[in-house]
């Protein structure tokens, strides 16, 4: 098996055209604190596909995912200094269709993660004008944190062992599994046909790379800097299947009707916002406006607005409880 980086500017003004540019609408603040991931009928791959992105992270049941700092409305350092300087600045993505998407009418990005970060930026700083959301690339999203460039990443980030290592996480908030996306017309039925001997994109950096590169199937491994990318090489023949999370992939077969997604999941897990390790007090003020978020009801109301209609087994999937 193969492994190919792709680096060229982002496709999203391609995939966007090509899909017929659906018009975003705007949502509300959001916030959730789910358990833990459950899977439905899962394909053949799925069982093996896991055991290798466990075993590629050295991630098997080694930590709890879900293990986060206790909610608390208190200021402490991390959150008075980001009062101070008077903006909280948080990585997101603007090519996630539902997700985070810069609406081609009014330049603004929007979807469910924007929802989220809006509400925390609200109850963080007090002022949702003082937001500053970044555009941050799939596979820069630790360095990110790390190297100051934003104060939390709130962009379908898979919560793992090893990305904990790393970073902070908040409770979860959404529950996901790995999908695979194929043309309309490919005969592909479930994930093994799909990336047997295929050319498979991936986003680098993100789960769905460790999982294919696990499987050790596909006949190549494209990655690229964001996952909207991979929808584009889909559309021009340069790729034969993508992976990405079910969120994600629900999105882009809602935006692309000329793709599809097939049978069975792998890899269940769930979705975090991260931060600096050394930053207690701001993983404890997040927690509690995820918790007061899904209390609320925003996190339904946001979910039901951006992503209910386009999920997949949503009842198995994702709804998250409280901890």
């Amino acid at each position: 098996m193969r492994t190919r980086t792709v680096r060229t500017r982002p496709f999203g003004a391609l995939a966007l055209l090509a899909a017929g540019a659906v018009v975003l609408a705007g949502g509300g603040p959001v916030g959730a604190a789910p358990t833990t991931a459950t899977t439905g009928t899962t394909a053949t791959a799925g069982d093996a596909a896991q055991r290798a992105a466990q075993q590629e992270t050295g991630a098997a049941d080694t930590c709890d995912v879900t293990k986060s700092v206790p909610p608390s409305t208190e200021d402490g350092p991390a959150v008075k200094a980001i009062k101070a300087k008077r903006s909280l600045v948080i990585g997101v993505d603007q090519n996630s269709y539902r997700w985070g998407a810069r609406n081609p009418n009014t330049g603004q990005i929007e979807g469910f993660d924007i929802d989220l970060a809006r509400a925390i930026g609200a109850a963080v700083i007090g002022d949702p004008d003082k937001v500053v959301l970044k555009p941050v690339a799939t596979a820069d999203r630790i360095d990110a944190i790390k190297k100051g460039r934003v104060d939390l990443i709130v962009r379908t980030m898979t919560i793992n062992c090893k990305r904990m290592e790393d970073v902070a996480f908040s409770k979860p908030y959404f529950n996901i599994t790995q999908r695979v996306l194929v043309p309309k017309a490919s005969p592909a039925k479930t994930i093994d046909e799909a990336v047997k001997g295929r050319t498979v994109c991936v986003a680098d950096g993100s789960t769905a790379q460790t999982v294919v590169t696990g499987m050790k199937t596909a006949g190549q491994v494209v990655t690229v800097g964001n996952q909207l990318d991979c929808l584009v090489l889909l559309q021009l023949g340069k790729a034969d299947a993508v992976m990405t999370d079910n969120g994600l992939a629900a999105g882009q077969a809602a935006q692309d009707q000329t793709v599809r997604i097939v049978d069975g999941e792998a890899q269940p897990e769930v979705i975090g916002v991260a931060m600096l390790k050394e930053s207690p007090d701001l993983t404890a003020r997040v927690n509690q406006v995820l918790a007061d978020y899904y209390a609320r009801g925003d996190w339904t109301r946001s979910y039901e607005h951006w992503l209910k209609p386009y999920m997949l087994n949503e009842a198995d999937h994702y709804w998250p409880g409280t901890h």
